[in-house]
């Protein structure tokens, strides 16, 4: 397998900072997104590159191997731990396994990207191959982290999508009353082992979009909903949307601007709580009457003086 740069994979430069990765992470994986181009198999190989990439850069002890030992970065600690064997047996420099260490010096080798005299035949001659001693340990492979947007309103809803990994379109089943920023794992979905060792997982992260006149706090919902003077005076009643439909609710005469109240179990659903929601609150926002007429405003005058 040729050697990927993970650098070259993000655009960004050896030194990057965390910030640096992050924001080329996220504007490729916008682009190369598989619903953003779901019959473009060369967009869904970049994308889940970007995604290696990313998992790797990202986190400061994994980059860190990385930098130092290329391709091979995931048997660093078998690489360090066969070297200070060697040295314990009192072979310095040279003779395990009949072959020596050669310019394998912990953080001083530097690697080339080549596979002549690289860690992979030092980790074959050690572990497997024709010289070895061992059988080749199992490793596992390396989660990808993708997101998902959804909608407000696809969130309220227990649902099934369609997601494309690897190639493979997998059904998966979102549960009712996801968060924004949660993460859920798919197993298995992720990197190939190696040596036969088990897949990664995929790690997707909800991203929830507002696409209604709600405000979400938990499992919570608020509106402001606009009534008349007159409903407002001598009450009445007052038909408001909900994400569950449409429901009458009685106003209350003498009602006041900024009157809440709380409609029980009209909330959001509870994550994996069948039947179980939060609550709706309510908040009336009186409006005044405009370009009244004289006779209207005769009555106002009238009424001002009943009321002094």
């Amino acid at each position: 397998m040729d050697f990927v740069d993970y650098y070259k994979t993000l655009g960004v430069a050896k030194n990057a900072s965390q910030d640096d990765i992050k924001k080329a992470y996220r504007k490729l994986a916008r682009k190369f997104h598989p619903d953003v181009n779901p019959n473009d198999k060369e967009a869904h190989k970049k994308f889940q590159q970007i995604n290696e990439a990313h998992e790797v850069l990202s986190e400061p002890e994994k980059r860190k191997k990385y930098d130092q030992y290329g391709e091979n970065w995931k048997h660093a600690d078998q690489y360090e731990q066969a070297r200070q064997q060697q040295q314990q047996a009192g072979g310095g420099s040279g003779g395990f396994g009949g072959g020596g260490f050669g310019n394998f010096g912990g953080s001083e080798y530097t690697y080339s990207g080549g596979e002549e005299g690289g860690f992979s035949d030092f980790f074959e001659s050690l572990f497997g191959g024709s010289r070895g001693r061992r059988s080749q340990p199992k490793y596992r492979g390396q989660d990808f982290n993708a997101e998902l947007q959804l909608s407000l309103t696809e969130a309220y809803t227990t649902h099934k999508q369609t997601l494309t990994i690897n190639g493979k379109n997998v059904r998966i089943t979102i549960p009712a009353g996801v968060e924004n920023g949660q993460q859920i794992k798919l197993k298995g979905y992720g990197s190939p082992g190696a040596n036969g060792g088990p897949n990664g997982d995929l790690l997707i992260t909800f991203v929830i979009n507002n696409n209604t006149d709600f405000r979400r706090e938990g499992n919570d919902l608020y509106k402001t909903e606009d009534i008349d003077l007159y409903t407002a005076l001598l009450g009445g009643e007052k038909t408001i949307d909900t994400l569950s439909g449409k429901i009458k609710l009685k106003v209350n005469p003498e009602t006041q601007n900024g009157t809440k109240m709380r409609l029980k179990g009209k909330g959001f659903p509870v994550y994996k709580k069948e039947g179980q929601f939060g609550d709706l609150y309510i908040t009336w926002e009186v409006k005044l009457p405009t370009n009244l007429t004289q006779k209207q405003k005769d009555l106002l005058t009238e009424l001002s003086k009943l009321s002094s």
